[in-house]
């Protein structure tokens, strides 16, 4: 099978590009760095053509600024308009949980758009909601300084590993398209407070954390319940602790 990868060689892309062509398909890996750019439409209809499933994990730059609204919106037109013309059969695209709910976060508003496009296409489609990846952490935390503290809400959240993500989603892209939503999540709810400061404690950083409910996630405000999927979503494997052994590891 012909599959084309937006964002084929990022964080999640590299990953399913490699599980995708281990089973035998055809993957091309579009990415800016290979003449493909998704936002201005350049390259995306001669990497679409003659391809039965595009799987879109493009990762915007940017995060907490309201320009990523723009980037998925450009993006995702682009990307639709052209599997429209070279009648793509499925369209599997990466998202968050929680976008139907955390509603004041430049990236979550504008994933939700995202998601608006997707559904309103003639595109056959399925849209994975996957909840925060591990590493991502590090990044939260960066964010969440403050003097010698690390301020995060105590909202729960379930980690998943990005293998895992991976996995899914190369499975999904071979199935029949589900024109509808599924959820993805590690297999164990911990608060965020409580991770970031397994987190600090791996690296023996003394810094506090602070669970502070009046702490942003970038720009927005949680309840506990925002980062955590419904009922029965898609579970991967790997543990926090499966994580944070290898974390420690690598450092």
């Amino acid at each position: 099978m012909r599959i084309v990868v937006i964002g084929g060689h990022g964080f999640i892309g590299t990953r399913l590009v490699s599980i995708l062509r281990a089973n035998g398909h055809d993957v091309i890996a579009a990415s800016r760095s290979y003449g493909v750019d998704a936002v201005t439409g350049e390259g995306v209809s001669e990497a679409v053509a003659g391809a039965q499933v595009v799987v879109d994990v493009a990762e915007s730059p940017l995060i907490d600024d309201p320009a990523v609204h723009e980037f998925f919106v450009k993006e995702s037109r682009n990307v639709l308009g052209a599997e429209k013309v070279a009648r793509v059969r499925h369209h599997v695209a990466l998202s968050l949980v929680g976008v139907d709910r955390v509603r004041d976060s430049p990236y979550f508003y504008a994933k939700a758009a995202q998601e608006v496009l997707i559904a309103g296409s003639s595109i056959p489609y399925t849209i994975v909601r996957s909840t925060q990846f591990f590493e991502f952490m590090e990044r939260i935390i960066q964010l969440a300084a403050d003097g010698d503290a690390i301020r995060v809400p105590p909202a729960l959240i379930q980690p998943v590993a990005p293998d895992d993500v991976a996995e899914v989603l190369a499975e999904i892209a071979v199935a029949s398209p589900l024109n509808g939503t599924i959820e993805l999540a590690g297999p164990e709810r911990i608060c965020l407070n409580e991770l970031a400061r397994l987190i600090l404690s791996a690296h023996e950083d003394p810094r506090d954390i602070i669970a502070d409910p009046g702490a942003n996630f970038f720009g927005a405000r949680l309840d506990p319940q925002s980062l955590i999927p419904g009922a029965n979503p898609r579970i991967g494997p790997s543990t926090v602790r499966d994580w944070l052994r290898q974390f420690m590891t690598a450092d």
